[in-house]
């Protein structure tokens, strides 16, 4: 047995085009969440995946596997009815994967083996995590994936309490596990039939879910370069931790600030609460919308002003590297910073006694322009597609915020989601996966290498802006 020849390499059994060696990193995580939500559709699509009596559509199935896949939390089905244990497992499952990045999973599945990890996972893997430092990919992916469970499991051991009094011991701990997994992947997926709409008053599901949203969309490069900092002051914070900790307070301090503000004297959301609640949940709605998709109120009932301002949050999402979504809260900094700079005369735009490069500012701007065209041509198809009035058609409002939470991958809904037309489902996963994989690595992974040009043109400064 000793002697036998080890196997050939999956590259030298594939034809060479479709070797992963003539993949680049962003084609790699393009292709392997695409085959990750065709594999979850079918085992989300047998009968063993449902509880007895319910069918669902290939087309359905294959909505629920993206909205798992890439952390949405939007269902045209309700999880907690539709699906059986093996159905709700596989659900879970994608979530795990989606969060946490299929990359980033294989290649801690190799460093547990003990496989020696190449310079293609390396580069795989550092792409996955956001790290331009090779030979530290396999340290953070062991990191983050191990301290994603810890966390994980931390989660559930303080909501066990909350589902147990409510569900049993069995049921409470499995409830328990669910929801702090989709909860620190931003996926918001719930298993009961309203989400937590009916906890608004839950002290527990108020702090600790949204203390889970948080460590979710904080970032994982973020997470390790704060703890090397705390365990030796010698260590620096980076410039990237400190614009994702300096928007993380912003948001954290003024959304719920703002939404209460709007909120406050509706009386079909905070208006009809008790004091201690209203507070609960103002702080749960100004959290969640950064990609979240849990909800203790009902969105459909809100105001327009707390709707727009939704919208606003759910864009700028959570910081890079994180199981969030959205533009991303370092994009945003960015684009402001510039626009701050160029509108005061100065040619730099400096942070932190560190000056920002060109190639960081021109991708800050390619990601926001991209991420508002997708968007818009996302809204103006849903639009297309819509019934007329009285004939089972949306409201513009609510189509916007579908498109809003798809390609943000929050999976927050006016209730609008079930009433979607087949061709505007279509439309929704489209939003759902472009918003996950990012616009930027949708256009490198599917753009052809160009030589550099034999000729430098001159630069010029005549073309009129704005």
């Amino acid at each position: 047995m000793d002697d036998q020849p080890p196997p050939p390499a999956l590259s030298k059994l594939l034809p060479g085009k479709f070797s992963p060696r003539r993949f680049s990193p962003a084609q790699l995580i393009a292709l392997t969440f695409g085959a990750a939500i065709l594999v979850g559709t079918l085992l989300l699509w047998l009968p063993v995946s449902l509880e007895a009596g319910q069918r669902i559509t290939l087309l359905q199935a294959l909505f629920m596997a993206t909205s798992a896949v890439c952390v949405t939390g939007l269902a045209v089905v309700n999880p907690g009815t539709t699906f059986s244990g093996f159905g709700e497992g596989v659900l879970l499952l994608l979530i795990q994967f989606g969060g946490l990045g299929l990359v980033t999973v294989g290649t801690m599945t190799a460093l547990l083996l003990r496989r020696r990890v190449g310079v293609r996972s390396r580069l795989n893997a550092a792409q996955q995590v956001n790290t331009p430092f090779l030979g530290d990919a396999p340290r953070l992916v062991r990191t983050v994936v191990l301290s994603a469970l810890l966390i994980e499991l931390v989660g559930a051991a303080l909501l066990a309490p909350d589902f147990i009094a409510r569900e049993g011991l069995g049921q409470g701990l499995y409830y328990a596990l669910f929801h702090s997994v989709s909860a620190f992947n931003n996926a918001g997926f719930s298993l009961y039939a309203t989400g937590l709409t009916g906890l608004v008053g839950d002290p527990l599901i108020n702090v600790f879910i949204p203390l889970l949203i948080i460590l979710g969309g904080t970032g994982f490069l973020v997470q390790v370069n704060v703890l090397e900092w705390l365990q030796d002051r010698r260590n620096k914070l980076t410039t990237n931790t400190r614009i994702s900790l300096t928007m993380m307070a912003f948001l954290l301090l003024t959304a719920p600030l703002l939404f209460g503000a709007m909120e406050w004297n509706n009386p079909a959301t905070l208006g009809g609460l008790p004091l201690g609640e209203k507070l609960m949940a103002a702080w749960f709605q100004g959290v969640t919308p950064r990609t979240a998709g849990f909800n203790t109120l009902d969105y459909s009932q809100m105001t327009f002003a707390a709707l727009f301002y939704t919208m606003l949050l759910m864009l700028i999402g959570g910081n890079s590297g994180s199981t969030a979504g959205g533009i991303k809260t370092n994009t945003i900094f960015v684009m402001a910073l510039s626009a701050v700079a160029l509108i005061l005369g100065r040619k730099n735009a400096v942070v932190f006694g560190r000056q920002l490069g060109t190639d960081t500012i021109l991708r800050a701007m390619s990601v926001g322009l991209l991420s508002l065209i997708l968007l818009a041509l996302g809204i103006l198809l849903l639009l297309v597609f819509n019934k007329p009035d009285g004939a089972g058609g949306l409201l513009f409002i609510q189509l916007v915020f579908e498109a809003v939470s798809a390609f943000a991958t929050v999976g927050l809904s006016m209730n609008a989601t079930p009433l979607l037309n087949p061709a505007q489902d279509i439309i929704i996963i489209a939003l759902m996966f472009l918003g996950r994989i990012g616009p930027l690595t949708l256009a490198v992974a599917f753009m052809q290498r160009e030589l550099p040009p034999p000729v430098r043109y001159p630069e010029t400064n005549d073309v009129l802006i704005g």
